[in-house]
């Protein structure tokens, strides 16, 4: 697996309905920090923090703290937006490793 290094804030997704907007930035040696707001986060935020979570693990992302507002966001949006983060957080803009990404991204 390819080993992401979070070099700068970066941001993914918008505030509109069905859409969860991610903002993540270093967090060096404090492991993984998510903030969530969320209208249904009663209802489904342990569940969108799971897969903000299991996102980040599966990138090979250790340490990270990450913000996200959503607005009704399903599992594959809000991994879609956690994955864009993060390639622009590490200043990858091309040779995205697609067929590594579908090994667990099902």
């Amino acid at each position: 697996m390819k080993s992401y290094e979070i070099k700068k804030q970066a941001v993914a997704g918008t505030l509109e309905s069905s859409d969860i907007q991610i903002v993540i930035t270093k967090n060096d040696g404090n492991g993984i920090e998510i903030e969530l707001q969320s209208s249904v986060e009663k209802q489904y935020g342990k569940r969108i923090r799971t897969v903000i979570h299991d996102t980040l693990v599966n990138i090979g992302i250790k340490d990270a703290k990450l913000i996200a507002v959503d607005k009704g966001a399903l599992d594959c949006t809000i991994a879609a937006r956690v994955i864009a983060a993060v390639h622009r957080a590490a200043e990858i803009t091309s040779n995205y490793d697609w067929e590594e990404i579908d090994t667990w991204n099902v």
